[in-house]
């Protein structure tokens, strides 16, 4: 097995070349060498259940392998119960739509943690995932808790792992970015700049990408670690935590992803990497790809 790459909506390449639905997205991408596709709903659900069907029949029948991106309101941590209980409600559809569309794994943001404690969201967290895994069952589909980058919002690596453990069902989701981001503040590495130097971030070496790797591995098993869900992009940073996502011909961010190839491919790892650049995610994976498949070459 090897890894697979895609990108997380369409690029702006997508459209300049003259595509404007979705459907047509699965074609363009096998076109471009590209093997995977996640469908944006951050922003909410918007289409019905006969255009996701289209999208999934194009993803069959060009081999795309296909995740969904939930909305960004869903909150397991809220202390308001009715915005748990809604947060259920958008996951159910968000699992229906992932069916549409013939996906194996939506992507859920766990929350924030900013007006009470990590350990009493971790509590609310739980509470609310144990109460959707009762009412939904078992779908098929991989419901992927996303590692996430501002430090008010629950999700780090630790954290992700533990509501993992709570059922078979739950997987993590590793954003790369978001991780350098938490691990800039906690290794006290940050400063007020929004271009930071590659130099400050988490992740440099490929010992640095194969811990995170290794840390699944031992927490969930190495099934969980060998065919991991990623994100990954270059990120801005303020004082604040990530600002926006940009562009591997953007000069100056991290965390660099070559590291990463030689880690995946050192380790004999499968993941599946969805590119988040602002606007070039079909060209960054295929960089991803192409490095990733190069170092195959020179073994």
């Amino acid at each position: 097995m090897t890894p697979t790459f895609g990108t997380g909506g369409n690029s702006e390449s997508f459209y300049s070349e003259g595509h404007k639905s979705t459907a047509e997205a699965p074609a363009w991408l096998r076109g471009r060498g590209l093997d995977a596709y996640e469908y944006q709903a951050g922003h909410g659900l918007t289409s019905g259940e006969a255009s996701l069907r289209k999208v999934g029949e194009a993803a069959k029948q060009y081999g795309i392998l296909m995740s969904l991106h939930s909305p960004y309101f869903i909150s397991l941590s809220s202390v308001e119960l009715e915005k748990r209980l809604n947060s259920i409600g958008y996951i159910k559809k968000s699992l229906a739509a992932a069916e549409y569309l013939g996906a194996d794994l939506i992507v859920v943001h766990t929350g924030s943690a900013g007006k009470i404690s990590r350990a009493e969201a971790m509590e609310l967290a739980s509470d609310t995932l144990y109460k959707l895994l009762e009412d939904v069952g078992d779908t098929g589909i991989k419901i992927g808790l996303e590692t996430m980058g501002k430090l008010n919002q629950l999700g780090t690596l630790d954290e992700v792992l533990t509501l993992c453990k709570l059922d078979k069902r739950l997987y993590p989701v590793v954003d790369f970015g978001h991780l350098n981001c938490r691990g800039r503040f906690e290794a006290g590495v940050f400063d007020d700049v929004t271009a930071p130097t590659p130099t400050g971030g988490v992740f440099v070496s490929t010992d640095d990408y194969r811990t995170v790797f290794d840390k699944i591995a031992n927490r969930l098993g190495d099934d969980y670690a060998r065919g991991l869900h990623c994100h990954f992009s270059k990120i801005e940073y303020t004082a604040k935590g990530e600002k926006k996502h940009v562009r591997f011909v953007d000069e100056g961010f991290e965390p660099p992803f070559e590291p990463l190839m030689e880690a995946i491919a050192r380790e004999g790892l499968a993941p599946r990497i969805i590119s988040e650049s602002a606007g070039t995610m079909a060209e960054d994976a295929k960089a991803m790809k192409d490095y990733y498949f190069n170092i195959l070459e020179k073994k």
